[in-house]
């Protein structure tokens, strides 16, 4: 049995048939099995949009072997009796404490927020009725941030292609499509990460993984340097070792650890404001068609230099998607977005954000607890204008001139949007890369400046980094371990979910 790999330009729309005639047409034999080992769409002639495809064919006609897959991550098991906590269920969380679990330790996975179905009735009631719930919202509960989110799964981080494997046949087995494995763009939408996650828990639960949901961890206990104790809401939990994944919206999480010695420092970091389109001008810019068969919804990648010291770019593109409540504290007002599989909605968005410093928006240099107070400002600034979770907002083309035309709204927001005046609302520095970055845009796509921009997008990235080992672990503790985006060294559920991978297959190293 041999394999071979061919890439073949294949048509919008195209159908399984289709494609076998195409490959028995290419390698000239009739007997085959296929493979698609990747998939992209090229949009770049607009009268001649395509798939490029790249597939793996196997025959017993086709000597030698090919093959794109790296070796498969191994995890050894022994029987530990090793106590590891980790807290945060999220992609890093999770992932850390699966891998633990796999190689035979006893893992304890404690969430602040409630299962996933709990969860969901929580944020349902919020958008429906105001009524915020603490423990479970975008941000917090089980799975994380990422459970209500488009779902994306591309990484720009390098050298995790084992990790990125073992991730992709995890969540392949608890029930995401198998497209995820070789399309340029997989994404998940929050439809199927709802199940995906339930699913690996049971999973890790079946290797005798322990989960405790609403519990929160308040502080740690300390002796010479090691861990001794997690202090949660649920009493007092031993540990060997502990691992925090607590995202970048748990701010006192962040200032126990502080409180507690562990070192972090300043860096660049992402503010702006989430821009929304009627998901047919993005079709037809991107494509020049309403709709393209085979395809769910246009999505774009924007960059621009900005005011040539901050870089302005769009972040968390969601096709067919809705803007969403994500603050995780009551009286604080941030959105986000989130889509479904399907982006079949009627409105496309994504985070239009200048890169910038902490030190720049204070005006001096700021600690990272400074840096945590500042954003935290902004963020009850935003929720004052209203006094609600309603959304500020404005037309693009409103912001660029700096002038409220008085134009009316249409959105997927579900709590309300109150037109704002957000060029005045957001930092001076960033308005004014925002504001040349939003010109190259709608210079870069027609029908561009018809959106609007919506409320505080603050959580791209975080303002503040753990300094760490390159496994994780704290500098100056021999057994504590910040992960994933909240340790300021990942971001997205790929780059998170590695991060915690890694974490867990470090501890192992050291055993060695």
């Amino acid at each position: 049995m041999g394999c071979q790999i061919i890439t073949l330009k294949v048509a919008v729309g195209y159908s399984e048939e289709s494609l076998k005639k195409m490959i028995a047409g290419k390698v000239r034999i009739s007997n085959f099995s296929y493979r698609i080992e990747s998939k992209s769409l090229d949009a770049r002639n607009k009268s001649r949009i395509h798939w490029v495809m790249r597939i793996a064919i196997i025959s017993d006609e086709i000597k030698g072997e090919e093959t794109l897959r790296p070796e498969p991550l191994h995890i050894p098991y022994r029987k530990r009796h090793s106590h590891i906590v980790i807290t945060g269920s999220g992609p890093a969380g999770f992932f850390c404490a699966y891998v633990l679990q796999q190689a035979g330790f006893n893992t304890t996975l404690i969430e602040r927020g409630s299962e996933v179905l709990k969860r969901n009735r929580s944020i349902l009631n919020f958008e429906r009725n105001g009524v915020f719930d603490p423990k479970n919202n975008y941000a917090f509960g089980e799975g994380g941030a990422g459970t209500f989110s488009d779902g994306k799964l591309t990484s720009r981080s390098k050298h995790i292609s084992k990790e990125r494997q073992f991730i992709l046949e995890r969540y392949i087995a608890a029930g995401a499509p198998e497209e995820i494995a070789y399309l340029a763009h997989p994404h998940l939408g929050t439809d199927n990460l709802k199940k995906i996650v339930k699913n690996l828990r049971i999973d890790y639960e079946r290797l005798g993984g322990k989960m405790l949901f609403e519990t929160m961890l308040e502080d740690i206990i300390i002796k010479n340097g090691k861990v001794t104790g997690a202090v949660t809401s649920a009493g007092v939990l031993p540990v060997d070792a502990l691992f925090i994944a607590p995202g970048h919206s748990a701010y006192e999480t962040y200032r126990m650890l502080m409180r507690r010695g562990v070192a972090f420092r300043t860096k660049n970091f992402a503010i702006g404001s989430r821009m929304e389109h009627p998901q047919e001008i993005i079709n037809l810019a991107q494509w020049g068609k309403v709709k393209l068969s085979g395809v769910k919804a246009a999505e774009y990648r924007l960059t621009s230099p900005g005011d040539g010291r901050h870089q302005v770019y769009s972040f968390c593109m969601c096709p067919g998607g809705t803007v969403v409540p994500a603050t995780a504290y009551a009286g604080l007002n941030i959105v986000n977005g989130m889509s479904y599989y399907k982006r079949d909605g009627r409105f496309a968005n994504a985070a239009c954000v200048a890169g910038i410093h902490p030190d720049e928006l204070a005006g001096k240099e700021v600690t990272p607890e400074e840096a945590l107070d500042q954003l935290e400002k902004l963020e009850q600034y935003f929720y004052q204008h209203a006094n609600s979770y309603m959304a500020p907002a404005c037309s693009i083309r409103d912001f660029i001139e700096g002038r409220n035309h008085g134009s009316g709204f249409e959105t997927s927001y579900p709590l309300g949007i109150k037109p704002a005046p957000l060029w005045e609302m957001l930092p001076a520095e960033v308005v004014q890369a925002m504001r040349a970055g939003l010109v190259d845009f709608t210079g870069k796509m027609k029908g561009f400046e018809g959106g609007n921009l919506i409320g505080l997008e603050s959580k791209t990235s975080s303002p503040i980094q753990v300094i760490r080992e390159p496994n994780g672990l704290c500098a100056g503790f021999e057994n504590l371990y910040l992960i994933g985006e909240g340790s300021g060294y990942a971001g997205g559920i790929i780059s998170s979910a590695a991060d915690g991978v890694k974490a867990g297959m470090g501890v192992l190293g050291k055993e060695q």
